[in-house]
């Protein structure tokens, strides 16, 4: 029985980005990056499904190898800070925001492609619920936020980190990482208020 518990834990709490791999392998296996990326000219020929599709889409192997293996740091550092239905909430409203940051505050983006913007949205929402509610670790997420912090003020300063745009093969949109990460503390904060209204 503590076996079989053990295992249902472990799906559930990987779930998630099992998921998200998936689909991601399965987009460039396919060679579906150039009809399943964000694309401003598509999307506004009403090709909606690029909204969700253009952030499992990559640049290449090498991309998707990069984001899988961020993918997986992220979730072995806070994979277990929210439950699965928190994460799929974190999830889809760190995507809201992102999409509407690109379409409203950068109309010259014509496409973007990747999860790294996802990445930061899921790991700010499991640093700041996870920094919350275990007291235990408070101080690595506070630490690791405030690199994450750091890391996003350089971007935006200066733009991509140096080497970054070589390792993916191509440009790095680092607004991507910037409206996913306000996207995942929006989706944190909106967890911590619905845990506090259930305690009440």
């Amino acid at each position: 029985m503590g076996l079989r518990s053990d295992v249902s834990t472990a799906f559930r709490t990987w779930l998630v980005p099992a998921i998200l791999a998936a689909l991601a392998v399965l987009a460039q296996a396919a060679g579906l990056a150039d009809a399943w990326r964000y694309d401003r000219a598509g999307l506004a020929g009403g090709e909606l499904w690029r909204l969700l599709s253009g952030h499992v889409a990559h640049l290449g192997w090498t991309h998707v190898a990069l984001n899988l293996a961020g993918l997986a740091l992220v979730w072995v550092l806070t994979g277990n800070a929210l439950r699965l239905v928190e994460w799929v909430a974190v999830a889809v409203t760190s995507l809201i925001v992102m999409d509407a940051g690109f379409w409203f505050l950068a109309p010259q983006l014509a496409w973007y492609v990747g999860l790294s913007g996802l990445l930061h949205g899921l790991l700010a929402a499991g640093l700041l619920v996870g920094g919350m509610t275990r007291p235990e670790r408070r101080v690595e997420a506070l630490v690791l936020g405030t690199l994450v912090a750091g890391k996003l003020a350089w971007e935006t300063a200066a733009g991509p980190l140096p080497g970054s745009a070589a390792l993916s093969g191509g440009p790095v949109v680092v607004a991507a990482h910037l409206y996913g990460a306000i996207g995942g503390l929006a989706g944190g904060a909106g967890v911590l208020w619905w845990r506090g209204r259930a305690v009440h």
